[in-house]
């Protein structure tokens, strides 16, 4: 009786598991294919010298 509740918690634990590590790069291919798609919408910016983004500008003075 010990055997089989070990044999059985075991394979549990091993369908488990795998199934933790299958969702797990299946977002993470799913993830990297939707970055990869969304990636040609985003303009270039190409005076961005020090890679910060748009964010670390000083907005357009208005008149």
């Amino acid at each position: 009786m010990s055997f089989e509740m070990f044999a059985v918690g075991a394979v549990l634990f091993a369908v488990y598991i795998y199934l933790t590590i299958w969702n797990v790069t299946h977002n993470n291919k799913k993830q990297g294919q939707e970055y990869e798609s969304n990636k040609a919408d985003l303009p270039s910016d190409e005076l961005d010298s020090d890679g910060m983004g748009n964010f670390s500008r000083f907005p357009k003075e208005e008149k």
